[in-house]
């Protein structure tokens, strides 16, 4: 079935990753760490390290820093003790946004979520007043020019809920959390290399943003974006160029 392109906003997170990479290094240490401790250390039976060891890989992290954060996370090494946090709230026309966040003190990261939104045209929400509009699962992107036939076959064998390509050409595959792991590691076997792979809160609809408002509110993500506390955004927004 046909969907919203995604593939300008896709490239403009890579993009964003690339140009942070220093930070993003920083936020997958604190995922790897309360993923091991959540879950053990041993990456085959535990999808959540799994998945944010792939991401340090995607990174290009030191395999130093990961294994560090590992033993941090299973009791090896002393180290912070991270919680994991999450605010929603609203943007520019009341769009909706979920902040996650992994903190050692939450006190000093809700006042700093709180004062972003209120800084640029947001406000925050109380727990429960946007998740209900987002759901959680997991999204594979595939670049333009993927075999489309092939990779919807191989996806749904493997588990997948659905296959979406955009206008563009770019593929969009759904699965549920818990079948993420073995989806992607499925489509890797079969040669099919995901653009992003991640495990998200996917927005039931979304509202497109252009001129101003685009302006004021990719400010606004941006400056939520920036702050240290914060491990990922989800938002109903799409900002056009």
């Amino acid at each position: 079935m046909a969907g919203h392109s995604k593939w300008a906003n896709i490239k403009h997170k890579k993009a964003a990753t690339d140009a942070k990479r220093g930070k993003i290094w920083t936020r997958l240490i604190k995922e790897i760490t309360v993923a091991a401790r959540m879950g053990g250390g041993d990456v085959d039976a535990n999808p959540r390290l799994r998945l944010a060891i792939d991401k340090a890989s995607d990174a290009n992290m030191p395999k130093d820093n990961v294994t560090r954060a590992i033993q941090r996370g299973s009791g090896g090494l002393d180290g912070v003790n991270y919680e994991e946090v999450r605010y929603e709230g609203y943007g520019i026309n009341g769009a909706a946004i979920i902040v996650d966040c992994m903190t050692d003190n939450r006190i000093r990261t809700v006042a700093e979520v709180r004062h972003a939104f209120s800084k640029f045209g947001g406000n925050m929400g109380t727990e429960g007043s946007v998740a209900f509009m987002f759901k959680h699962c997991g999204q594979l992107l595939f670049a333009p020019g993927t075999n489309e036939d092939a990779l919807m076959e191989a996806a749904l064998e493997a588990g997948a809920e659905d296959v979406v390509t955009d206008e563009e050409g770019g593929i969009e595959v759904i699965s549920a959390p818990h079948d993420f792991a073995a989806l992607k590691e499925a489509l890797e076997k079969g040669g099919f290399k995901a653009e992003m792979a991640e495990i998200i809160m996917k927005p039931a609809t979304e509202t497109v943003f252009s001129g101003d408002d685009a302006i004021k509110m990719q400010k606004l993500l941006d400056a939520l974006e920036n702050l240290d506390d914060v491990q990922e955004i989800y938002s109903n927004a799409i900002i056009e160029d």
